[in-house]
């Protein structure tokens, strides 16, 4: 520990370098035929770590017009203006070449005498995040001026002691990036399956072919009904008057409802225990799925989907008024609509019918005018069986991915102050 220093962040072998403006650069939601660089704002970075949920892209020809924001293998990355403090690492993991930061965000690049893998896990410590609330400025807008964020502190142990902690922490996060990497193996599967089944029809291929209610070609056999004619339970949550409160029964709103697998438990909000107990609507019981309900730009209206399970993200959990929680009774069907809603008819009916309201968002008249196959067919039924064990196996991952987290931040301010 003798060896250990404090220091500000400008007296370190480091480069902070800002985003780019990129005002003059529209971004694009799809790939571009001539090359892309993926731009990224601040929602992309979380407190996970890098977000690829909603990319934009700028084309190579624009990219090389800008000069700032560019990042190069082994860059942290932390937002400085919204939603402050969060950080991510440009790893080898990241599976894009040509990435370039918008403004809200300051890149950190580190010479020879600073361990990059050390600063990141420092920078998304509880400890320095503690630091950035007491000195960051900013009441409408919270920010982090990159002058401020040089004049902090970290701790600085020898080189050969920073390769360690970051070893130590690291090896945590490989756990969890891994059982990220077979959750989405394991989706792909079952999407896969999916498509091979009720968009390419394969195995109704010998069968005679007919028109349904949404002007597509179906086998015969599998007829399509909506919604409405089926049985099940769509419901929304709520809150108490006033919002939600520091601790209780966790409530899930919209901004959670994004992918399979996913959830930011820094964005945590409660409800009183005694108020979910009375509420009678809106319980996560597992495996229901669950809609994004409102919300967006006015006259967009982006449908997203998810789904919890098995105590992943908690043991008891509510939705607020801004999700839909549907529910056909049964795992593998629900399972079975988590892949239908995002084929080109469902996801353009949502977002058609969600992006004509003052405030952009789907009721449920929308939901229960979907035309679905009948749930009773046998092939659905069998798909929800054989996807059942999938989904199973990505909600344990999710939840040992929760208890791998909560075991590296306990760590990581022990280590930091050398108390490990």
């Amino acid at each position: 520990m003798e060896e250990w220093k404090e220091c500000r962040l400008r007296d370190i072998d480091l480069e902070v370098i800002d985003g780019d403006r990129g005002k003059n650069y529209p971004h694009q939601n799809e790939f571009l035929e001539s090359g892309f660089c993926l731009f990224l704002s601040a929602k992309n970075v979380t407190k996970s770590g890098f977000s690829f949920i909603e990319n934009q892209y700028i084309s190579q020809e624009k990219d090389s017009l800008l000069n700032n924001g560019k990042l190069k293998r082994g860059d942290i990355v932390i937002t400085t203006r919204g939603t402050v403090g969060n950080v991510a690492i440009f790893s080898d993991k990241i599976p894009y070449n040509n990435i370039r930061i918008n403004s809200g965000m300051l890149i950190i690049r580190c010479g020879k005498t600073i361990n990059n893998f050390y600063l990141y896990h420092v920078l998304r410590s509880e400890l320095f995040y503690n630091q950035i609330l007491s000195i960051q400025s900013g009441s409408a807008q919270p920010q982090l001026p990159k002058s401020h964020f040089l004049n902090m502190m970290i701790n600085l142990p020898p080189l050969p002691t920073q390769k360690k902690i970051a070893a130590i922490l690291s090896s945590l996060d490989d756990k969890i990036e891994l059982n990220n990497k077979i959750n989405t193996n394991l989706e792909q599967q079952a999407g896969a399956l999916f498509k091979n089944w009720f968009v390419d029809f394969e195995p109704f291929s010998e069968e005679e072919f007919v028109f349904s209610p949404i002007d597509t070609e179906i086998p015969k056999s599998l007829k399509m009904i909506q919604i409405k004619d089926f049985p099940h339970l769509l419901e929304t949550g709520r809150r108490p008057k006033g919002g939600a409160v520091l601790e209780g029964v966790p409530s899930i709103g919209a901004e959670n409802v994004k992918q399979l697998g996913v959830f930011d438990y820094s964005s945590n909000k409660f409800i009183p225990a005694d108020y979910a107990e009375a509420l009678g609507k809106g319980k996560i019981n597992g495996y229901e799925l669950l809609l994004y309900k409102d919300g967006g730009k006015p006259g967009t209206f982006i449908p997203h989907f998810s789904m919890f399970g098995e105590g992943f993200p908690y043991d008891e959990c509510y939705i607020n008024e801004h999700v839909f929680k549907l529910d056909f009774y049964d795992k593998g069907l629900n399972e079975f609509a988590y892949f239908y809603f995002q084929t080109d008819y469902v996801t353009n009916w949502l977002a058609n019918n969600g992006g004509k309201a003052a405030i952009p968002g789907i009721n449920q008249n929308d939901v229960n005018s979907i035309w679905i196959y009948d749930l009773e067919n046998p092939k659905v039924k069998e798909f929800g069986k054989f996807v059942e064990p999938l989904f199973k196996q990505i909600f344990s991952n999710c939840k040992q991915n929760r208890e791998l987290s909560i075991l590296r931040d306990t760590l990581l301010p022990k280590l930091m102050n050398g108390e490990i």
